[in-house]
């Protein structure tokens, strides 16, 4: 019998209740926000149970919510290909302080992901085996997709940046 949404979410529950903040589906993805010191520990369940099986990482990337409390987040989107399931999990956290475990031992691919979050929204992956920039120069002092930057050049008078959510 094939894996349903509503049996993760069950088993999500049952095993990290109080560490799961938000369960919403979006976009036809069931999404399930977590607490950033758990976020390895979940992963690692969804890997070994012989009943997720989520064993192929689609995706993880960097975002940034300049108006929030903890404008920094990491998305992943998970796939367990035998049941063609597929999950997304965030995390949130200050800007102040923008460390997230590494999740290289788990998927290897994470590795080129990581950096790329680091080099564009300064995320730091603690354990990463080579987090340097990835696309940038190393030289660079900023991270060119966090929302603190305009979008035009500021003598132009044409544009709009709140057209693009920025203030």
């Amino acid at each position: 019998m094939a894996l349903a949404i509503e049996r993760v979410t069950e088993r999500i529950k049952e095993t990290f209740g109080e560490d799961i903040l938000d369960v919403t589906m979006n976009y036809d993805i069931m999404t399930y926000t977590l607490k950033r010191e758990r976020i390895i520990e979940v992963i690692q369940f969804l890997f070994d149970d012989a009943e997720m099986r989520f064993k192929f990482l689609t995706t993880m990337c960097g975002i940034h919510f300049p108006n929030e409390k903890n404008q920094l987040g990491v998305i992943y989107q998970l796939h367990n290909m035998v049941d063609n399931v597929r999950i997304r999990l965030k995390i949130f956290f200050p800007l102040e302080d923008p460390v997230v475990p590494t999740l290289t031992n788990i998927y290897p691919c994470s590795n080129w992901m990581e950096r790329e979050a680091f080099d564009f929204f300064g995320i730091k992956f603690s354990g990463h085996p080579k987090m340097t920039r990835i696309y940038n120069v190393d030289e660079m002092d900023y991270h060119p997709l966090r929302k603190e930057y305009a979008l035009e050049d500021a003598t132009r008078e044409d544009k709009d940046d709140s057209m693009f959510g920025r203030a």
